[in-house]
């Protein structure tokens, strides 16, 4: 039996490195990924998990709603982000 519990962990996808070596998704860098999770934008901003929600769905940092969940794209938040500095401070 463990060959099943093997063969469905294996049917994660995968890509290949340079080296030949497989990464699984979480295993490639952070700065690979397209966007945020609203908590991972939370802990950016310093804002607790519910505040950054609530400013999601209330249009104030920009985010798209995918399926069942919302994303952060990080380049429209970085430039939001920008924009919310005062001229002196950029």
């Amino acid at each position: 039996m463990p060959e099943a519990t093997n063969m469905a962990r294996s049917t994660r996808s995968v890509s290949i490195t340079d080296s030949g070596q497989h990464k699984r998704p979480s295993d490639v860098g952070e700065s690979a990924r397209a966007a945020y999770t609203v908590p991972e934008a939370a802990r950016l901003l310093g804002l607790s998990r519910g505040n950054a929600y609530a400013l999601v769905r209330a249009g104030a940092i920009p985010a798209m709603r995918i399926g069942g969940r919302w994303i952060v794209p990080k380049r429209r938040f970085h430039t939001w982000l920008d924009q919310q500095l005062p001229a002196g401070a950029r």
